[in-house]
């Protein structure tokens, strides 16, 4: 068997939107239908840098081949003009446990984190959210509006993020694409105000939305929570929303809201609902309409491994 290897250029061309989507639903409702299979995820931070080494292991089923993604989060080269995140994926064979591919993964990263997002948000928002706040205007800001509008289609969007410039920038460019309204506003505060659907994508170890400046109703999706020393929202918000995680065990050592909550004695982890049971109908999401959920997701391995089998099939069809 010869390895197939892709680089991100390969990967991003196969990984459509629509099929990264599928991909995402399927690994949250393998979750919820205890299919899956996750080890636990391993952090290894560098307080010289700020920088974080991560690594998932994951099988998406029984039939699957298993799957190690390993990824370093670097906040600093956004400074330099280079991607903070950069990953490497490996897939092997499930008959045989041989290396199948070797994929480079910061754009399957980019695309199956904002499909998740767009995964929780159709389980999670009403259908009728049609406006978005996005809070970072990088990689994951621009990933998620995209990935939102495909399964909201948003009449309004408002970005949000410290550097004036990327703001604007980031508006622009999303305005001439989707050919919707797209305005970049000066504070986090500005950018939630009635918004039914907010995306925190920011590195922030200290709050950006806080819960005195939503919406009744509102959708809050957080993907830069992702170690117990980051938060993006606040205490309150955890507090009085319905809180939804990627997944429950994870969230309880590495979601920073979720960590912080559970030690203050403001949330028990029985209270934590997972989106895969959400998507399998076990518990329910969001229970009002004016009720505001908290969707926590600091990423796991099983999402790489739909994603990576995603792009493995498309590229197989392809070549046959």
């Amino acid at each position: 068997m010869t390895p197939i290897m892709l680089t991100d250029d390969q990967v991003a061309a196969t990984l459509d939107l629509d099929t990264a989507i599928a991909s995402q639903r399927e690994a949250f409702t393998a979750l919820g239908n205890g299919t899956a299979r996750l080890a636990e995820k391993v952090a290894l931070p560098n307080p010289a840098d700020g920088s974080v080494a991560l690594c998932y292991v994951s099988r998406l089923s029984e039939e699957h081949g298993a799957v190690c993604k390993l990824v370093d989060v670097h906040p600093g080269n956004a400074a330099l003009n280079l991607p903070t995140i950069n990953a490497t994926v490996l897939v092997l064979d499930g008959p045989t446990g041989r290396l199948a591919a070797l994929l480079e993964a910061t754009r399957l990263t980019e695309i199956r984190t904002a499909a998740g997002s767009a995964v929780a948000a159709d389980a999670l928002a009403p259908p009728d959210a049609d406006e978005l706040a996005v809070l970072g205007s990088g990689v994951q800001g621009r990933a998620h509006v995209r990935a939102l509008h495909r399964v909201r289609p948003l009449r309004r969007v408002r970005v949000w993020s410290p550097n004036p410039g990327r703001r604007d920038d980031a508006a622009a460019e999303l305005a001439a694409e989707l050919g919707i309204e797209v305005r970049a506003v000066a504070s986090p505060a500005e950018a939630v105000q009635g918004a039914p659907l907010v995306a925190a994508c920011t590195l922030s170890d200290t709050p950006v939305v806080r819960a005195a400046d939503l919406a009744p109703g509102a959708t809050v999706l957080s993907v830069g929570s992702f170690e117990a020393d980051r938060s993006e929202v606040d205490a309150e918000l955890v507090r009085t929303a319905r809180v939804v995680v990627d997944h429950v065990d994870t969230s309880l050592t590495h979601a920073g809201p979720v960590v912080r909550a559970i030690a203050a004695g403001e949330l028990e982890a029985g209270e934590l609902v997972s989106l895969g049971e959400v998507l399998v109908g076990s518990r329910p999401g969001r229970t009002g309409p004016d009720q505001v959920v908290f969707y926590n997701s600091v990423g796991l391995g099983v999402q790489d491994a739909a994603a990576a089998h995603a792009v493995l099939a498309a590229h197989r069809r392809e070549h046959r």
